[in-house]
């Protein structure tokens, strides 16, 4: 068996899947009137709309399947992933990377296999919708169509999703996706005594940037401080743009020291990037930090607004 590689832009896939808020949920009809359409249509045993996590494949819709999750490396959908077009296997038992997998030797016995990935958006595929039967069988082309288009419809029902909490321009949590997480991450470290930090940004004369490059370069400016806060920001819960310049991050289980190592990586990211692009201008911003037991009784706007009462004192130490 051979496992699925893990894609480049792991850290990207994981934080737009996560954004979404659509592991662990129940079953919705909109999904499961699709696999019961595929199943149907294609005559197979199992049809699937999964979701690739850290570790596990996890199903959203399953049609012909009792189990809820399986392992990521014994997944046939974790190599789907890793291309743009239909992976289609007909024979299971004489592809090199299947013949062995416990799933094709032992129960379901699965020796056919067809997934379409599911894009956010290019370059960022966070599942499949698949098909699986227990004999070997091909797709014609217009079977191939089928299930691209029914693939398609999937795309839209989860992007309909993202559009109401992902910010339009940098593709992270708009405030309200935020907010959401935020609230559900709340929740978790008070049930497990973990206590959490908030970090706010705000970029130093940002206004200056749209006004003499334009606001071309202003939108740069922001899609790279996101990009650079996903890359510094890999393991934490949630990650956010407020609106205008401001940004947010909330971290769980780090201490002060680790939230100073952390903010230090950052600051040193945006110096990097400051050199290598050698703009006219240099990317700077202001930070608020706050940190928070779990048993705090604030709600997540209030540990904000602390955050942004932390960001104001220090500009004002600044301009000393």
């Amino acid at each position: 068996m051979i496992k699925p590689e893990i894609p480049s832009n792991e850290a990207e896939r994981l934080h737009a899947l996560k954004t979404l808020k659509i592991l662990d949920t129940s079953h919705e009809e909109r999904f499961d009137r699709v696999t019961r359409i595929a199943k149907r249509m294609f005559n197979v045993s199992i049809s699937l709309v999964t979701l690739i996590d850290e570790d596990r494949q996890w199903f959203k819709s399953r049609q012909g399947l009792d189990a809820p999750e399986l392992p990521r490396e014994t997944s046939f959908c974790g190599h789907t992933i890793n291309q743009d077009e239909l992976l289609i296997i007909p024979d299971t038992a004489q592809d090199k990377r299947f013949f062995d997998n416990p799933f094709v030797a032992g129960d379901p016995k699965v020796r056919f296999y067809a997934g379409f990935p599911l894009k956010l958006r290019q370059g960022v595929i966070i599942g499949t919708l698949c098909l699986a039967d227990n004999k070997p069988r091909h797709l014609n082309d217009e079977e191939k169509q089928l299930l691209r288009d029914l693939g398609t419809l999937v795309e839209q029902e989860i992007q309909s999703i993202q559009l109401a909490t992902i910010d339009e321009l940098t593709r992270i949590s708009n405030r309200r996706g935020f907010l959401n997480l935020a609230e559900h991450t709340l929740n978790v470290c008070r049930r497990n005594k973990v206590s959490m930090s908030f970090i706010l940004f705000d970029l130093n004369k940002f206004k200056q940037i749209n006004d003499v490059y334009g606001h071309h370069e202003g939108d740069f400016v922001l899609n790279k401080f996101a990009q650079i806060m996903l890359s510094s920001f890999c393991d934490c819960e949630v990650i956010g743009r407020l609106g205008g310049d401001e940004f947010v991050v909330m971290l769980s289980d780090l201490d002060e020291t680790k939230a100073e190592f952390v903010l230090q990586r950052f600051a040193d990211a945006i110096a990097h990037t400051n050199n290598t692009l050698n703009k006219p201008y240099k990317i700077d911003y202001s930070v608020g930090v706050t940190h928070f037991k779990y048993d705090t009784g604030k709600s997540v706007e209030d540990m904000i607004q602390d955050a942004d009462v932390a960001m104001y004192q220090q500009k004002k130490q600044q301009s000393l």
